[in-house]
């Protein structure tokens, strides 16, 4: 059912939105071409090739209905500067498509762009063009403009044996998400703050760049760490372990029962960077990293063979393996669950 506006709310109107972003944003006036022309307009820097990422949110899959608007034009901008950063490139412009109902609000509309455009400035990619249309479901469609490296774009196919796996950040960060949301849920506690913390994204841009210098390989971890890892081993046809003592677990996860405490960190929606480094190279990165207000840990290698598995216990030989076990989003699945983001 589409969205009725609340009492007293003006329905969106696509002329007007489109003249009040010519006058709210900046990039209307900064802009090769001006906000709300035909398309837009970038010059690349010298000896950089252009990356392009797109990615969706879509009301009752990937955010609720009762989402505050601006998280939801944030998390939209940071999945897309997420993607950028995995292949190590530089912001420089977003897209935003919003297909909203008849009737949706105009302010809803507008918090979303709002919410976009900053999370976008933070890294060096105002919103400078998109598009508006009619829809049954509230969508936001968002795609980033940055400038990568040949040579230093980091492709999942790339991870070679005897290399280094590190991550930024910490490991299960959206199964937090998730199990407050469902506490909250359960209690009608803390509801407001559960439903931003399902959309908290924290694209690793700048750690990106610095990791793209060195990485043999590397991508996001939107979808968890056990997707991640399937997607890198089968890309780049090796074997990926990941040892469970190293990783970097969000400190309230270790308090969790340890099946709670499993599911949560492949659940996914972490937006990480998982990257295949050689060895000599860890040091270097993992300082470049900390340059840039990141963190950088060690959690397994890549070795001749197939498949991603999880090692439980200390040292190769004596450890037991089995494989990855199953987790990551899939939005294509029977019977599931709004997650809360893309």
């Amino acid at each position: 059912m589409p969205p009725r506006p609340a009492s007293g709310a003006r329905p969106l109107n696509e002329q007007e939105f489109h003249d009040w972003l010519a006058r709210a944003l900046p990039a209307g006036k900064e802009g090769l071409l001006p906000l709300g022309d035909d398309a837009a307009a970038l010059v690349p820097p010298p000896g950089r090739v252009a990356v392009l990422t797109t990615d969706a949110l879509v009301e009752g899959t990937h955010f609720r209905r009762e989402s505050p608007p601006e998280w939801v034009g944030r998390a939209a901008a940071a999945v897309s500067l997420s993607d950028a950063a995995a292949k190590g490139s530089r912001p420089a412009g977003l897209l935003l498509a919003l297909l909203l109902p008849v009737g949706t609000p105009r302010q809803w509309a507008r918090s979303v762009v709002l919410g976009a455009d900053r999370m976008g400035r933070r890294f060096g990619a105002p919103l400078i063009g998109g598009d508006t249309k009619p829809s049954p479901t509230r969508s936001v469609v968002s795609t980033v403009v940055g400038w990568g490296r040949r040579g230093h774009l980091a492709p999942r196919a790339a991870a070679r044996a005897g290399d280094v796996l590190v991550t930024t950040g910490t490991v299960g960060r959206g199964g937090l998400a998730a199990c407050r949301w469902a506490s909250s849920v359960r209690t009608s506690r803390g509801r407001p703050r559960a439903l931003r913390n399902l959309l908290e994204v924290h694209p690793r841009v700048r750690e990106g760049e610095e990791l793209a210098r060195w990485a043999h390989a590397m991508l996001d971890t939107s979808d968890g760490l056990a997707d991640a890892s399937r997607l890198l081993a089968a890309a780049s046809r090796v074997r990926v372990v990941i040892a469970e003592a190293r990783l970097p677990l969000e400190r309230p996860l270790r308090q969790l029962p340890r099946a709670a405490r499993a599911r949560a960190v492949v659940y996914g929606g972490d937006y990480e960077l998982l990257a295949a480094l050689p060895a000599f190279a860890v040091a270097r990165a993992s300082a470049a990293v900390r340059r840039v207000g990141g963190r950088l840990t060690v959690i397994g290698w890549v070795e001749p063979g197939s498949g991603s598995w999880l090692q439980h216990g200390r040292g190769r030989e004596r450890a037991r393996r089995e494989p990855m076990p199953p987790g990551g989003w899939r939005p294509f699945d029977a019977g599931r669950r709004v997650r809360g983001r893309g």
